[in-house]
């Protein structure tokens, strides 16, 4: 038959959710007469006639509660006490909240730390297959790229939802052009990296979004050093490196720096137009120029 976790034996229920137990629900949607509390969850379920999958058992054929296999798994694969277990916050209750206890009930400590990270939603609603809306990591990348994925994700708190739309991911295009863009044309010069202030920032609880404004503060300060350090240790450090223009492009750039010197500006702004519709920018010099992407 059917066996069941007592959660009234278990103090600490309810506590790694941040819920009481006398107001937590029953995970199954119809009352179960089996359970003593409608709180109880099932650590072994009996073979139903229409099931092919089952072991022999002392309480006769069935199969696991769907909480067992990851106290197992986790068990089998990291000991009976671990550093830390993750998941999203869709998972907190009941499935770890449970997974939690029937560890500690074999006497176990389980995991010491627990992180639940925010939902990728899709313009709103959760990206799950079942809503048809998922965008693969291979399709993103394909079409933004990685730095620009990079950023995006920096937008967003771990610990909190993120928004994944055209409107999010033309933002952080937009951030990754204005990092790239200032440090275009731009000498090095040494100064002291003000790596005390990130470890700041990250030590609140991994406060990427306050990274990013921090990355944006070093920008609009001109500390240049400090800028390419930390898009470095985020794996942005190509945003900081130049960007070699095709060659044809340059060819047709100093096509245009000629014309300008011999006064055929019809022909430098046709040039231009060409050079911009590849998506590149002139940008002139008093001794030459510059080709920045768009």
């Amino acid at each position: 038959g059917d066996v069941y976790f007592r959660i009234t034996r278990y103090p600490e229920y309810g506590r790694l959710s941040g819920q009481r137990p006398d107001q937590l629900l029953d995970e199954e949607e119809e009352p179960n007469p089996l359970k003593e509390d409608p709180r109880d969850f099932a650590l072994w379920k009996a073979n139903k006639p229409d099931e092919d999958t089952w072991w022999d058992s002392p309480w006769g054929r069935g199969r696991p509660g769907w909480h067992i296999e990851c106290s197992v798994m986790a068990e089998e694969l990291l000991g009976p006490v671990f550093e830390i277990h993750g998941g999203g916050l869709d998972l907190v209750f009941p499935h770890h909240e449970n997974e939690l206890a029937q560890s500690r009930a074999l006497g176990h400590d389980f995991a010491r730390i627990w992180t639940h990270n925010g939902m990728l939603r899709f313009t709103g609603s959760k990206m799950a297959k079942s809503e048809g809306n998922v965008v693969t990591i291979r399709e993103a990348l394909d079409r933004w790229g990685r730095e620009t994925l990079l950023l995006f994700f920096m937008t967003g708190h771990w610990s909190k939802p993120i928004d994944f739309s055209e409107e999010t991911m033309e933002q952080a295009t937009a951030q990754l052009e204005t990092f790239r863009n200032y440090f275009v044309g731009l000498e090095y010069e040494p100064e002291e990296i003000e790596s005390d202030r990130l470890v700041e920032v990250l030590e609140d609880d991994f406060n990427t979004p306050g990274a990013l404004a921090l990355f944006h503060d070093w920008r609009t300060r001109g500390r240049s050093a400090s800028l390419r350090w930390g898009l470095d240790l985020f794996g942005l450090g190509s945003l900081a490196k130049p960007r070699e223009a095709p060659f044809e492009l340059v060819r047709l750039a100093e096509q245009r720096w000629k014309a300008r010197r011999e006064g055929d500006f019809a022909t430098a702004d046709e040039v231009r137009r060409q050079v911009e519709e590849q998506g590149w920018e002139i940008r002139d010099r008093a001794d030459g120029f510059d080709l920045v992407p768009k």
